[in-house]
């Protein structure tokens, strides 16, 4: 069976509300992959759109390797992910405040992200906004396969 989405599919999906987590090379300590829950955007034929401090370790990681991976997931079933991957395209510094509000409304109502950038302000100031373009995907729906178990 195959689980993959479509490309239509994927795109929806990974443009949703999801937390992603941002996967990537840690060389310090064997290697192991760095793996970080975060805030991100994406539009259908887009760029995928992250802020993290610029003297953060994520950041200091994505300007060495110039690429990152994002994974996304339903945490109900039937579950679903997608995982993208692909090269930074451009580095934002300092953060544009526009980009800022926009993701937090994203992910806080109204009043919320308000309250949010206001009781942030200095930390977001310190933020950079990078974006990539999606090259390669990983993706799964388990849909069809939990439908076989529906009787």
């Amino acid at each position: 069976m195959d689980l993959r989405m479509s490309v239509e599919d994927r795109e929806e999906f990974l443009a949703g509300l999801h937390v992603g987590v941002l996967g990537l090379d840690d060389p310090r300590h064997g290697g192991g992959p760095l793996l970080v829950p975060l805030w991100y955007s994406y539009r259908p034929g887009g760029l995928v759109v992250i802020e993290t401090g610029r003297k953060t370790l994520k950041a200091r990681l994505i300007r060495e390797a110039g690429r990152f991976s994002l994974c996304v997931q339903d945490e109900t079933a039937p579950y679903r992910y997608v995982s993208v991957e692909g090269p930074v395209v451009s580095v934002e510094d300092p953060l544009p405040p526009a980009e800022r509000e926009a993701l937090a409304h994203r992910y806080l109502d109204a009043d919320a992200a308000s309250a949010y950038l206001a009781a942030n302000h200095g930390q977001l100031a310190d933020d950079i906004l990078i974006r990539m373009r999606p090259q390669r995907w990983r993706t799964a729906d388990f849909s069809a396969f939990a439908a076989e178990f529906d009787t």
